[in-house]
C-alpha cells in the first residue's frame, strides 16, 4: 500500500509538472510533446478520441483514468485520463527496426485538466520515435496522420 502511495504522488507530481505547460504546442525534448486544447471534459475527449481512433480500425489497449484512482487511494489530483492505442499491424515495424521503441509505443493519448478548468490533450509526436530511438523516417512518417486524427477529435 506504501509502494501505491508512493506511485501515486510520483504520478500526481508529474501531473502537476505537464499542468504547468502554457497554451499551443508544448516543446518539450526536442519538440516531440504536443499539447492542444479540448473544447470537451476530460472524459468527453478521451471518449471521442477513443470513438475516432476504432473507427479507423486501430485498438485501444488501456485507459486509465489518474484522477479517479487517486481519489480511492484518498488523494486529490485534477481530472487526468490517459487513452493507449495502437495498430499492431503499424507499430510492429517500428518495433522491430529499433526494438527500444517498444518502450513508448503503443501510442498513448492523455486529456488533462489545469488549474483553471482548461482541458488540454498532450501525445508524442512521430519524432520522438526518429531522435529517441533511431527509427527511421519512412516508418515514423506513417504515425503522422494519428496527431491530425487526435486533434480534430478535440475541435
Amino acid at each position: 500500500m506504501r509502494f501505491l502511495r508512493e506511485l501515486l504522488k510520483g504520478l500526481l507530481c508529474t501531473s502537476l509538472t505537464v499542468a504547468s505547460v502554457s497554451a499551443g504546442a508544448a516543446q518539450a525534448g526536442g519538440g516531440n510533446l504536443v499539447t492542444k486544447p479540448s473544447k470537451y471534459s476530460v472524459p468527453e475527449t478521451i471518449d471521442r478520441i477513443e470513438r475516432a481512433i476504432t473507427a479507423k480500425g486501430m485498438r485501444i489497449f488501456a485507459r486509465i483514468d489518474h484522477g479517479g484512482e487517486a481519489k480511492k487511494v484518498g488523494l486529490e489530483m485534477r481530472p487526468t485520463e490517459l487513452l493507449i492505442f495502437g495498430n499492431p499491424k503499424g507499430g510492429t515495424a517500428l518495433m522491430v527496426a529499433r526494438p527500444t521503441a517498444a518502450i513508448d509505443l503503443p501510442m498513448k493519448a492523455l486529456a488533462w485538466e489545469d488549474k483553471d478548468g482548461r482541458v488540454w490533450l498532450t501525445y508524442n509526436s512521430p519524432e520522438l520515435l526518429q531522435e529517441r530511438h533511431g527509427v527511421p523516417a519512412e516508418l515514423t512518417s506513417k504515425l503522422d496522420p494519428v496527431g491530425k486524427l487526435l486533434e480534430q477529435a478535440v475541435e
